[in-house]
């Protein structure tokens, strides 16, 4: 059975030459400043730190004999900047807790009963790398990739939901692709794509210290069968600019 904490992993998370830089053009830079007035002032996003999202994750999970049950996680992020994030996905029957600091990441799986069954995984530099991408496109709005030697690249309108959109690609290198479809009425993000197939789209708001969050987030990917999996995320709870302790993302010892 594929538990609900990898399926947490593929959807939160998702040493090859690095990419050149270029400079967004003028029309890129266009359709970007549009997007973030959407979710903030500059002067609200460029002060944010930090996010500490607290919710609830559902979706379903399916057995060997092609039985779905249904799965719902209780589910904690964080991410600092430059570099940090972690996620807490605790169930009836385990905790799982996934961290960047930087350049090093880990996993470590626990028992809610008891605190000395655990065991923890160092995870791969391609593993670290798409931390490292999810967690600048949490923080950045959309601006700046270039500076972490990606790019964005404008791949002209398309049509989401019957809507004129701009689609545009933020390519982090190694594989990591976002490609987004901001809505040309608004300017408001309105699907966003990963290279590996998964469909994300945001519904509802917060608004935090004047910037808006997704009240929910829905992600829809295609299964081997055909089928669809739908994995389902509801803030209850978004604080920002707090400061978190070190030892939140630090690689724990390796010992009970």
């Amino acid at each position: 059975m594929k538990t609900p904490f990898r399926i947490v992993a593929a959807f939160v998370l998702c040493l090859l030459p690095a990419l050149s830089v270029h400079a967004a053009s003028p029309d890129i830079e266009k359709v970007i400043s549009r997007a973030r007035a959407t979710v903030g002032t500059e002067g609200a996003l460029s002060k944010l730190q930090s996010i500490h999202y607290v919710g609830t994750l559902t979706t379903t999970s399916t057995d060997e004999k092609g039985v779905s049950t249904p799965v719902k996680v209780a589910l904690e992020i964080i991410f600092q900047r430059p570099y940090r994030q972690r996620i807490v996905a605790t169930s009836d029957n385990k905790i799982e807790i996934t961290a960047l600091d930087d350049y090093e990441a880990w996993q470590r799986e626990q028992d809610p009963a008891d605190s000395t069954r655990w065991q923890m995984t160092l995870l791969s530099s391609d593993q670290i790398k798409r931390l490292r991408a999810n967690t600048w496109e949490n923080l950045s709005f959309f601006r700046g990739i270039e500076e972490r030697r990606g790019k964005v690249e404008d791949h002209g309108s398309a049509k989401v939901d019957g809507k004129n959109t701009r689609k545009l690609t933020f390519d982090h290198g190694d594989g990591i692709v976002f490609t987004r479809y901001f809505d040309d009425a608004s300017g408001r993000l309105l699907l966003t794509e990963t290279e590996n197939g998964v469909n994300i789209r945001e519904e509802g708001e917060h608004t935090v210290s004047g910037v808006r969050f997704p009240r929910k987030i829905i992600s829809t990917s295609k299964l081997p069968d055909g089928s669809e999996r739908i994995v389902t995320i509801v803030f209850d709870k978004i604080t920002v600019n707090q400061t978190f302790a070190d030892s939140l993302f630090a690689v724990p010892a390796m010992t009970r």
